[in-house]
């Protein structure tokens, strides 16, 4: 067996908004942590609120990295975070450094999401719009609570409106004043690779007609949907994977921010039905491997 992706320290997935580990036989990572296992990685799929802020999420996170220590025997882990769960990872080693290793976002909004922005401006909360929306998402969230299969501890708590705070521009303005480690200096541009001994890294996609829309996309909802929620936005217009924007995403050490893949693509949801030339698992491997290569 290859040992490829035998990292020094257990590799932690972190889901974003809604994220989950399995439902019923379905998981988050599609074929992700099979892959990372085959070349000899330790990784553990985590489970967060599925709606709370960056700051809740994370203080959970902390609590599961501890555990998953006790568990391994290991000194630290590696964080992976794909959405918002980029923001919990950032923030669990922003507090507690000595037990992380590396952070890496996986289609981070790390300066926000212009999706978020559009929601929260015709959406407000104290509306009928916004209410019924808050609804939905309650829906959304107790239905898949109960279809949950991959995790068994006790309730998470839910709230909708931090939750939703915490992706807009202004409320990932206020989470990066106290926690900027790995932020870029200057818009585009990329962060320090290594901030109180934690790596930073991170990587992204576009939707790009002709590519996005094409192969098993072809038959994924979540892509049209991506293809509609990409139209909220003004700054990164035609520069982003529906849900966040190429320059946003940046964190550390870009890996890349123009792969074919929309939102959902990017961790190989929707049953592996991504767009044509897109393979997102192969970059979970190499990343893995990367990793080792750094010596965590």
């Amino acid at each position: 067996m290859s040992q490829g992706s035998a990292t020094r320290y257990p590799l932690v997935l972190v889901p974003g908004m809604l994220g989950f580990i399995r439902l019923v036989l379905y998981p988050y990572w599609y074929g992700i942590i099979s892959a990372l296992r085959r070349g000899g990685a330790t990784v553990f799929a985590v489970q967060v609120s599925p709606l709370n802020s960056s700051e809740v999420r994370g203080e959970q996170l902390l609590a599961r990295i501890e555990e998953i220590l006790r568990e391994t025997g290991a000194e630290k882990v590696n964080l992976i975070g794909h959405s918002q769960g980029s923001l919990t990872a950032r923030y669990a080693a922003a507090k507690r450094p000595d037990r992380v290793a590396s952070v890496t976002s996986v289609a981070g909004p790390n300066h926000g999401s212009e999706l978020a922005d559009y929601l929260e401006k015709h959406y407000p909360a104290d509306t009928f719009k916004g209410r019924v929306l808050s609804v939905l998402l309650r829906w959304i969230g107790a239905l898949m609570s109960l279809l949950e299969t991959g995790y068994r501890g006790p309730k998470l708590p839910v709230d909708i409106p931090a939750s939703h705070h915490s992706l807009t521009t202004q409320g990932v303005a206020l989470f990066n004043q106290r926690y900027p480690q790995g932020l870029p200096e200057t818009w585009g541009g990329h962060g320090p690779e290594e901030v109180n001994g934690v790596r930073y890294y991170s990587w992204s996609g576009t939707l790009q007609p002709g590519n996005t829309d094409r192969g098993g996309n072809r038959f994924d909802g979540t892509n049209r949907s991506c293809r509609l929620f990409a139209r909220t936005f003004v700054r990164e217009t035609g520069h982003c994977d529906g849900m966040v924007g190429r320059y946003s995403s940046h964190l550390g050490t870009v890996i890349g921010d123009e792969y074919p893949m929309d939102h959902f693509d990017i961790v190989n949801q929707s049953l592996g039905l991504v767009g044509k030339g897109a393979d997102p698992v192969r970059l979970f491997v190499e990343h893995a491997a990367r990793l080792k290569g750094a010596g965590v």
